[in-house]
């Protein structure tokens, strides 16, 4: 077992130790006695395990924080396919402080779950409450984020290299932002990725109507190579903890912020965890 309360065990990407406790931050902010994120590989497997208690402060909100019992797992080997699957239910991905990547919002327009409309929780943010981490508290009491989690990454220095912040459902590692400038030359300096998406053009063609301007999740469509990174908010190559190469995922500051689509084969684990959203307070 070893520890490490700065960089996030930069071991747990290529292989060094098989068993690590994470614990970033002199404690956890929410609960004194929180040991933030078990991961033990097994068999090719890697297995997690977290209360979802935040190593930071958070924002104040209607639904109180409740310690979860998370037990996810995924493969230590991922495989990239040819197409990609949508995140349908559950959560993407776990970070390394234990508090999971759920994109996902419950919220139709006018309250219609048959509309075909979908509100977009990042770009509603006053709306959705929100918190300076890009997380809020579900019905639940599962603390968890939608964009970059900025409290984690103030434990996690940057230098000029790439930030592993967590883990995929299918196994695949998952950066914050910053990637470098050629994918499989870590001596071309970093840039910040940009995704692929944008708006569609003209008018809704039902529902609200009105321009597609980012308010619903149907108002964004994938560009081939119109940006940095693919369908699935990511691409191939080399990472300072995965030095040979390996298919990544990138939280970008503009949608889709955290990936909806998968490249891998996400684990079942994963797809348990879908709360109800509600709209919250600053």
């Amino acid at each position: 077992m070893t520890r490490d309360k700065n960089r996030a065990m930069v071991a747990l990407g290529a292989a060094a130790a098989t068993f690590v406790v994470i614990q970033l931050g002199s404690a956890a902010v929410q609960d004194p006695d929180n040991t933030g994120l078990t991961i033990e590989v097994r068999e090719k497997v890697r297995h997690f395990t977290a209360s979802g208690l935040p190593n930071h402060p958070i924002g104040r909100f209607t639904d109180a924080l409740r310690a979860q019992d998370y037990e996810f797992r995924a493969t230590a080997e991922p495989r990239a396919g040819r197409r990609a699957t949508p995140l349908t239910r559950g959560v993407f991905g776990i970070a390394l402080n234990g508090v999971v990547f759920d994109p996902s919002n419950d919220e139709r327009w006018n309250d219609q779950r048959r509309s075909g409309w979908t509100y977009e929780t990042v770009t509603n943010k006053p709306g959705y409450g929100l918190d300076i981490n890009n997380g809020h508290i579900g019905d639940n009491g599962a603390y968890h984020y939608h964009g970059s989690p900025i409290g984690l990454l103030k434990d996690i220095p940057a230098g000029e290299d790439m930030r592993l912040i967590g883990y995929a459902a299918d196994g695949f590692p998952i950066y914050d932002q910053f990637g470098y400038v050629e994918p499989n030359d870590p001596e071309s300096g970093t840039k910040k990725l940009s995704p692929s998406y944008r708006f569609k053009p003209g008018n809704r063609p039902t529902g609200p109507g009105g321009p597609h301007d980012g308010t619903f999740f149907e108002d964004w469509q994938y560009v081939e190579d119109v940006g940095d990174l693919d369908e699935c908010n990511g691409r191939t190559g080399v990472t300072p903890e995965y030095p040979d190469g390996t298919y990544y995922y990138v939280i970008t500051e503009k949608f889709p912020c955290v990936p909806r689509m998968f490249r891998g084969t996400p684990d079942r684990t994963f797809q348990g965890r879908r709360r109800e959203q509600q709209r919250g307070d600053w």
